[in-house]
C-alpha cells in the first residue's frame, strides 16, 4: 500500500493551490481519507477526516478548504483557497478503516509554503 502526496509549493497569500493524493494497493471508497498538516514546532492537525468522516472538514479550514474525488484514478484532492501563510505546513494525506481512530497508512508530505 502506498499514498503519494503531491501538489505543494510556493504560493503567495490569498492563492490557491490542490495536492492531490494518489492510492495504489488500496481503493479510497474502502477507507476514510483525512489530511493532515504540521507546521515547524506544531502538532499535527487534523483536516479532513476526523468523526464525520471523509467530508468532515476542520472549522479552521472550512470555507476555504474542500475536498474531492476522481475514483477511476484512485486520487483524491484537497483544494486550498485563500491560502494565508499560517497554512505554511507540510501536509499529509492518510487513510483509515471504517470504525477505527487509527489512520492506517500515509502518504510521505507534501511541503506548502503560502508567502506574505
Amino acid at each position: 500500500v502506498q499514498l503519494q502526496a503531491s501538489g505543494g509549493g510556493l504560493v503567495q497569500a490569498g492563492g490557491s493551490l490542490r495536492l492531490s493524493c494518489t492510492a495504489s494497493g488500496l481503493t479510497f471508497s474502502n477507507y476514510i481519507i483525512g489530511w493532515f498538516r504540521q507546521a515547524p514546532g506544531k502538532e499535527r492537525e487534523l483536516l479532513v477526516g476526523g468523526s464525520g468522516g471523509s467530508t468532515d472538514v476542520a472549522t479552521s479550514v472550512k470555507g476555504r478548504f474542500t475536498i474531492s474525488r476522481d475514483s477511476a484514478k484512485n486520487t483524491v484532492y484537497l483544494q486550498m483557497n485563500n491560502l494565508k501563510p499560517e497554512d505554511t505546513a507540510v501536509y499529509y494525506c492518510a487513510v483509515r478503516g471504517f470504525g477505527r481512530n487509527e489512520f492506517d497508512y500515509w502518504g510521505q508530505g507534501t511541503q506548502v509554503t503560502v508567502s506574505s
